[in-house]
């Protein structure tokens, strides 16, 4: 497994809104998908969930722990690796919170901004690596 995304990855990441995430079924097929945003830090990418975990879409990806990825001409099969506070390899939540401002802030309202930037959502972030 690759350890992060190349330079171009990164980049189209960064540069792009949306991402189209779908978590892996038991059988190994592609299950429902899901348009959400994603930030990077560095060299890390990550995925956080609006208002905290229930959302059906995480859930999916944190149980499969793998999924697919596709962010403009980036499609990828991935690995989640769940980065929640707590967890036994957390992100840095200022550091994920400030990425999120940075990207969204001034492009969206802060009522779509806000969600993915509170304590809810601090219990609810994927790290995202290519598989």
């Amino acid at each position: 497994m690759a350890s992060t995304f190349s330079d171009d990855e990164l980049r189209t990441i960064g540069d792009e809104d949306e991402v189209v995430l779908t978590a892996r079924r038991a059988d190994g097929s592609l299950g429902p998908s899901a348009t959400i945003w994603i930030v990077r830090v560095g060299d890390e990418v990550f995925v956080r969930s609006a208002y905290g975990s229930g959302n059906r879409w995480f859930a999916r990806a944190l149980r499969a722990g793998a999924g697919h990825v596709t962010i403009g001409a980036v499609s990828r099969d991935t690995v989640f690796e769940d980065a929640s506070a707590g967890t036994a390899h957390p992100a840095d939540a200022a550091a994920v919170d400030a990425a999120y401002h940075a990207k969204y802030d001034g492009h969206y309202p802060k009522q779509y901004v806000d969600p993915v930037v509170d304590a809810a959502s601090h219990s609810a972030t994927l790290r995202v690596l290519p598989a």
